[in-house]
């Protein structure tokens, strides 16, 4: 079922800042644009990596879910990882037959790649909030 890495997403106060820090710190030249997602509540970024994607993730909003990560690692820090897999549903279905959490209403939404993403309850996943994203392009 799971796929390959997709990214690793950083919550922060300031996706600015982090992207210096990106940039500046460890060289990365490949930064694209900040945009909204406020459906989730939250602005993003990605920074490539050659074999990966860094997703900056920044509150969108006063209902935005990342206010709650960020109270508690004001500086920001490592908020999820993110797997493809080749079917969202699949996946989903597979994972609650095995007794795992699938948060919010279990139903795929679109995620900031625009397809289709799920997330997998920490305390089933060795306490890391897992995305599972539908593999681009199917």
């Amino acid at each position: 079922m799971i796929g390959r890495l997709n990214h690793v997403g950083i919550a922060t106060p300031s996706i600015e800042r982090s992207v210096a820090v990106y940039r500046d710190l460890l060289g990365a030249t490949a930064v694209g644009e900040r945009f909204a997602l406020p459906e989730q509540g939250v602005w993003v970024c990605f920074v490539d990596t050659p074999n990966s994607q860094i997703e900056l993730i920044e509150p969108y909003g006063d209902a935005s879910p990342i206010h709650a990560f960020l109270a508690r690692n004001p500086n920001g820090g490592q908020h999820h990882v993110c797997f493809e897999v080749s079917d969202i549903v699949a996946a989903r279905d597979a994972l609650r037959a095995k007794g795992a959490t699938i948060l919010g209403t279990g139903e795929p939404r679109l995620g900031a790649h625009g397809v289709p993403v799920i997330f997998v309850h920490p305390r089933d996943m060795g306490g890391v909030l897992v995305e599972l994203m539908a593999e681009p392009g199917h």
